[in-house]
């Protein structure tokens, strides 16, 4: 259990928290969410102890093993494999104390050694380090990489597998969706989905976290309010609770006018002297509910294109790869490719990690010319492309103004900063050095620096890296009213969702047409990760007797028919599940549950949480069942 008391945190003059009284039990999965600058890393950093609290206790358990990704990553020699082993700090230390009584021939030390890694699960340890780089896109031929050969998107992801490699009772996630692709957010989703002690993530991924958290933390102007259920819940439960204070702040505000006006009419009249002075005195005790300020949110939006052809880009039997190198033959990554862009359309690409997806909208933006094929554009095709290298490329010490000067040398300078004021960088801000610009800020001028050249087709690779949840919302609503085309590579499925209409898939040097949703494709990758690897030759199997054969198809009917009653029980439990749900939502959606008890309301959360994770389960198991009746 972890215990804030009447905390309080600054940064230099500004305070950040304020008076927060917190109780986070053990095993709570927690997302911690609020606005850019609310305070929410410096929570973290106060968890880990970098932090001293200005008032205020924080108490945590004195041996609590905690674990959290490094924000910077040396330049190491050591391969990749061994650098997240590292992450168990324990059995590093143990496995260098063998290698040294190895070293000296001291058989006694060695034991002890050989002892203690046992108890600490040792030596399945570079497997359970191999599984993690796997599910984090680390192919098994970079495994045994020098760490500084990696780039640093790469270097990321190794940092978060060092992380889950460390036996932890406490994890502490800032942003970990950052820098990985689709089919890795949703492996990270089902491994913390599994892990079993206390999880607080910080995430601007609203489907990430509904398939996480179990609770959510909202830090807003210096305070802490907690919610049980996850991201979708909260948004609910904390719409309901603005509007319940609105209509008591406008409720008070009546009462009060009424007050006053008694006061202001009898209050020099001798006969109603009394009834104005108890007036007066229940006018100051009135509790001043405040009025619900609207947050402004923030919008923007891609100008109208100029021209719009019908047919925008078109790739023939395209070869899509990379030219050989010092005399090396050229790299092939896509074969046969056939894709065309209409105007309009707005597709997704889908894909495991390195199965070409950047190689693709490269070779669509014409940054990679064809290994073999053709490449047809429209003579007034003009492309937005925002590729994961888009953020870096800005000029250091460069103001957005002076960006923008650079593509519109001759537009007047009041033209230019009204464009940039759309796009929230108003007055000083637009004058102010990048330098200083956090992530999302800097992904917002390439937005905009994209936007002002009004292109009808965008290519957008990964372009949710560093943005909050407004702007995510912001750019999602952009993109759903752009006129032009749109080809898409994200990991937030949200926006995929929201503005893809259809989607391909990029897989095994192929590109082909999606014909499914995206809930359609996690299945796809989960069956693909369990699919049978095939053999090689082999010595043949000796023929079956009759026997044999009568005895498989006994048992084959036997497993049918434990199955399809496994498949009954699961269809009656969902329903009763969604019965169950709908009464739960009914509650959660009723004004009058959020005037009783937080405890209750906290259960209602978190029953409707337990439902939903037991409810997916039980489909992902009725799908493979159905999928093995039909086989």
């Amino acid at each position: 259990m972890i215990a804030f008391r009447h905390f309080a945190l600054r940064r230099g003059s500004r305070l950040l928290l304020s008076d927060i009284d917190l109780v986070i039990q053990s095993g709570w999965r927690l997302g911690v969410v609020g606005r850019n600058g609310c305070g929410k890393s410096s929570l973290f950093a106060a968890l880990q102890g970098h932090l001293e609290s200005d008032s205020g206790e924080l108490d945590m358990p004195a041996k609590l093993r905690l674990a959290s990704v490094a924000q910077e990553t040396p330049a190491l020699p050591d391969p990749a494999i061994e650098y997240v082993m590292g992450g168990d700090v324990e059995l590093a230390a143990v496995l260098r104390d063998e290698f040294d009584a190895q070293a000296r021939g001291d058989t006694e030390a060695m034991a002890r050694a050989h002892h203690r890694i046992e108890e600490l699960h040792g030596y399945d340890a570079r497997a359970r380090a191999g599984r993690l780089l796997h599910g984090l896109g680390f192919s098994a031929e970079t495994h045994e990489r020098a760490v500084q050969e990696f780039s640093g998107g790469w270097r990321v992801r190794l940092n978060l597998a060092r992380a889950l490699m460390a036996p932890s009772e406490l994890l502490l996630l800032d942003e970990p969706t950052n820098h990985l692709d689709l089919d890795a957010v949703l492996w990270l989703e089902e491994w913390l989905r599994r892990y079993q002690g206390t999880l607080l993530v910080i995430s601007h991924d609203r489907e990430f976290l509904d398939g996480v958290i179990t609770h959510t933390l909202h830090l807003n102007e210096g305070r802490a309010k907690l919610y049980a259920g996850n991201y979708s819940s909260f948004e609910l439960q904390r719409s309901e609770q603005l509007r319940l204070q609105q209509i008591a702040h406008e409720r008070e505000q009546t009462e009060r006018a009424h007050l006053q006006s008694f006061i202001d009419r009898f209050k020099a009249k001798a006969s109603k002297a009394k009834q104005a002075q108890s007036r007066m005195k229940r006018l100051e005790k009135m509790a001043g509910t405040e009025a619900v300020r609207a947050e402004r949110a923030f919008r923007f939006q891609f100008a109208v294109p100029d021209r719009l052809p019908d047919s925008m880009l078109q790739l023939e039997e395209i070869e899509a790869g990379y030219p050989g190198e010092a005399g090396q033959p050229p790299v092939a990554i896509l074969h046969d490719v056939r894709f065309r862009l209409e105007a309009g359309e707005r597709i997704g690409l889908l894909g495991p990690n390195g199965a070409g997806k950047s190689t693709l909208v490269k070779t669509l933006v014409g940054e990679l010319a064809p290994l073999g094929g053709e490449r047809k554009a429209h003579k007034d095709l003009k492309i937005g492309y925002f590729a994961q290298h888009t953020v870096e490329s800005l000029r250091e010490g460069a103001s957005p103004f002076e960006h923008l000067q650079d593509k519109a040398p001759g537009i007047a300078s009041q033209v230019l900063r009204d464009f940039l004021g759309g796009w929230n960088f108003a007055g000083d801000r637009a004058f102010e050095s990048v330098d200083g610009f956090s992530g999302g800020e800097r992904a917002r001028l390439a937005l905009a620096l994209i936007a002002w050249d009004k292109p009808n087709l965008l290519l957008l690779d990964e372009p949710t890296n560093h943005l909050d949840l407004d702007m995510r919302e912001a750019l999602a609503d952009a993109l759903a009213d752009f006129d032009g085309a749109l080809v898409l590579v994200s990991h937030d499925r949200h926006l995929l969702g929201m503005v893809c209409d259809s989607f391909w898939r990029v897989a095994d040097g192929k590109v082909e047409s999606f014909d499914g949703d995206l809930d359609d494709y996690a299945r796809w990758l989960r069956s693909r990760g369990n699919a049978p690897k095939k053999s090689g030759d082999s010595t043949a199997a000796p023929a079956e007797s009759a026997a044999d054969r009568r005895r498989a198809a006994a048992a084959q009917r036997e497993n049918e028919k434990a199955t399809r009653q496994r498949v009954k029980k699961i269809e009656t439990r969902v329903a009763a599940i969604d019965e169950e749900l709908t009464t739960l939502e009914g509650k959660l959606a009723d004004p009058s549950t959020y005037n009783g008890s937080t405890a209750e309301l906290m259960k209602l959360g978190q029953r409707q949480t337990e439902l939903r994770k037991e409810k997916e389960t039980l489909e992902a198991e009725w799908l493979q069942l159905y999928e093995a009746l039909e086989a």
